[in-house]
């Protein structure tokens, strides 16, 4: 497997362990554009500094880590001290039990890594607790100890390893209601009928390759143009046309769904956008005054 692994310890089912490491399996930043800051004025790429108020400006070698235990006091930790802290799940993920997979609410998910056998060796253990999980049809819930978190985790089997799921506590998801206020409006029955009508008609296949973020196509061809010297090419939403009533909304809807589907917004919208980017900018039209010599001519 290609990457450097983020973690590397154990896998232990009861008295069962296996030498395991630990991938990213997803990139925030893949393929994405990205901008630094500059100075308005000198567009010098701006630096960031540390500032203390006694001393000035400081080096970065010369932070320490403090927690403030009351305004303005801290006790600082050091390096070393974190360091000398270890709980089992820093270097074994110890399978806890196991769960259906739908008893884990989405909400709890958080970052997403590939599990894999540490080496020849750790292939044949590793391999009977993936194949052993996949008979049982559960997902398994651990612990482990990332960026100096420990976190629960949970084990699902894949192909040729485990797709482990680092969960949010308890204490970081918010209650429905904390945003939600209780609906009290009541569902007219031939709108609620209209609407399953537009549901029905839209069935799709969840296929996120074919995802294509189209602000993030529209960013590069303004960049493009930019650097090419070419008039800003700037994307725009359709306006849309106001509707007030629900029912005309929706009687609307069921007709645009009854239409032929539209070009796929996928590629169709980035290639017209990008030739957009590649075109010439259109001439200025020339002042009236030539126009007139021109006509007398």
């Amino acid at each position: 497997m290609a990457g450097r692994a983020s973690w590397k310890g154990y896998l232990k089912l009861s008295l069962v362990a296996c030498p395991v490491k630990l991938y990213p399996a997803t990139s925030s930043t893949a393929g994405k554009i990205s901008f630094n800051l500059l100075h308005k004025d000198t567009l010098n790429r701006v630096q960031q500094k540390y500032h203390d108020p006694e001393l000035g400006e400081i080096d970065r070698a010369d932070l320490v880590k403090g927690y403030q235990f009351e305004k303005d006091r801290y006790v600082v930790v050091g390096g070393d001290e974190l360091e000398a802290i270890e709980i089992e799940s820093s270097k074994t993920i110890d399978i806890d039990g196991f769960v259906d997979a739908g008893d884990v609410d989405p909400i709890y998910q958080d970052s997403t890594y590939y599990l894999a056998p540490d080496g020849p060796v750790a292939e044949e253990t590793f391999a009977v607790i993936l194949e052993a999980m996949k008979r049982s049809h559960k997902i398994g819930v651990a612990r482990i100890v990332l960026s100096g978190r420990e976190r629960l985790v949970t084990l699902q089997p894949i192909a040729d390893g485990f797709r482990l799921v680092t969960l949010r506590s308890a204490k970081e998801v918010r209650e429905p209601a904390s945003a939600l206020d209780k609906l009290t409006a009541k569902v007219p029955d031939d709108a609620l009928k209209m609407a399953e009508m537009i549901i029905a008609q839209k069935p799709m296949k969840f296929e996120p390759e074919t995802f294509e973020d189209r602000y993030e196509t529209a960013l590069v061809a303004l960049v493009q143009s930019k650097i090419s010297g070419g008039a800003p090419v700037i994307a725009k939403a359709p306006e849309r046309g106001n509707v007030v009533n629900l029912m005309d909304a929706l009687k609307r809807s069921i007709e645009e769904e009854r239409r032929p589907p539209a070009p796929s917004l996928g590629k169709g919208a980035a290639g017209r956008t990008a030739a957009k980017a590649k075109a010439p900018a259109t001439p200025a039209a020339e002042p009236a005054t030539k126009k007139k010599k021109a006509g007398a001519g």
